[in-house]
């Protein structure tokens, strides 16, 4: 993918995570660590209950976490797959006898459509995911 384009993708999904983070998984992440604090404070459990009782305070985040990482691969691999169609595109064009100006234009139209295309999908996962942080049991 062509750096600049590269670089659009990569500024709207930092931002994305930026404000996921800022906004739902440091509160989930206080509430973890204010959780396995309290987990340690009864001086009557075993250490097995201790343990139990900090990964039942660790699974909301843990499951926060995998949605996330979950939807950010499934983008990854869409985006991948279009540039992958722009790649066998510039092939087909090329080996039908197109010069290198003519294969590099088309590559580069169909691989700025992916990310136009791509980055447009960005508001509806955002709020998918947003939606999803928030029904997550604490």
């Amino acid at each position: 993918m062509a750096e600049a384009q590269q670089a659009r993708v990569q500024k709207a999904v930092e931002d994305m995570v930026q404000s996921l983070e800022k906004d739902h998984i440091r509160k989930m992440q206080g509430r973890m660590f204010r959780c396995s604090a309290e987990c340690c404070e009864n001086p009557g459990h075993s250490m097995n209950q201790v343990h139990q009782c900090i990964d039942r305070c660790h699974a909301p985040l843990a499951k926060a976490q995998g949605l996330v990482t979950s939807e950010l691969q499934q983008f990854q691999d869409r985006l991948t797959r279009c540039t992958v169609h722009c790649n066998d595109k510039a092939k087909d064009l090329f080996d039908s006898g197109a010069k290198e100006p003519a294969v590099r234009a088309l590559m580069d139209s169909c691989v700025s459509s992916c990310v136009d295309e791509h980055l447009s999908l960005l508001p509806s996962m955002t709020r998918r995911l947003k939606d999803s942080l928030n029904s997550i049991a604490q």
